[in-house]
């Protein structure tokens, strides 16, 4: 299990997931102390975690943007204004 800093995640993202997904688990640190853990995941672990359904999900963002009286008609007017943005 190797260490690192929550600035050098930051900065080698890359490195840290190819690492866990070579099954290294990695504790990220913050002014010195372990403030997270990355692991490897399986599809066990997933299932495990009862995920809702992502239409279930995109439904569920729909009505609150309905009832929220947003800025946006919809999900998809309210993606494209992000994507605009990037």
């Amino acid at each position: 299990m190797r260490t690192v800093t929550a600035k050098d995640l930051k900065n080698k993202t890359g490195d840290a997931i190819q690492a866990v997904s070579r099954g290294e688990k990695i504790v990220v640190t913050l002014r010195g102390k372990p403030v997270a853990l990355i692991s490897p995941i399986n599809a066990e672990m997933i299932e495990q975690q009862s995920l809702r359904d992502m239409d279930v999900a995109w439904d569920d963002i729909g009505r609150t943007l309905q009832a929220s009286k947003p800025r946006f008609k919809n999900v998809e007017e309210a993606m494209g204004w992000t994507r605009k943005r990037s």
